[in-house]
């Protein structure tokens, strides 16, 4: 059984979690998520833990035990306190702005980048060359960041594009005769 499986997932005042035959329901302030179970992991919840244990012995139920207590130890946080991914826009007139369910991008093409934002993921720009992402689901608040990145990635010889504000580019050094 994975290590990280052996420990059970808290779920804190205000979180309700149901589990049925096929899925399992989280339910809190911010929102709610569902999570398909597989019959190789037995999901229980007493005492407000949720504990996985493997249902076979088989080398995928160890690791989909694993796997599945990560999603909804991520699927419980998320519906109390939420998730957060900072963009910032580097470049000479690169801005951001936020238009109803949508971001407008000036990333330095002919036209401006209008991307529509999913259900339950939000956007804040604190300034214009900053994005700030919110939402209740960790995969879809990452997915909205990586799409919005791909439009205009870090290039590696001055670092202009829109990067996460934790990455760190590494600058090459200008080729020389």
């Amino acid at each position: 059984m994975s290590r990280i499986a052996k420990n059970p997932v808290i779920v804190p005042s205000g979180v309700e979690v149901k589990i049925a035959a096929d899925n399992i329901n989280v339910k809190g302030p911010l929102g709610e998520l569902n999570q398909a179970l597989t019959g190789d992991v037995a999901v229980t919840l007493d005492d407000g833990k949720v504990s996985f244990a493997v249902a076979n012995d088989s080398r995928h139920a160890k690791a989909m035990s694993g796997t599945l207590r990560a999603l909804v130890n991520n699927m419980v946080v998320g519906v109390s306190k939420g998730f957060e991914r900072r963009l910032t826009l580097v470049g000479v007139g690169y801005r951001a702005a936020v238009q109803g369910e949508a971001l407008k991008l000036e990333l330095g093409f002919s036209h401006d980048v209008v991307h529509p934002l999913p259900k339950g993921v939000k956007a804040e720009c604190p300034s214009q060359t900053e994005i700030v992402l919110k939402g209740y689901d960790k995969q879809a608040v990452g997915q909205v960041a990586a799409k919005i990145r791909a439009y205009r990635p870090p290039e590696p010889y001055k670092g202009k594009g829109v990067r996460y504000s934790d990455e760190t580019v590494i600058i090459k050094e200008v080729k020389k005769k």
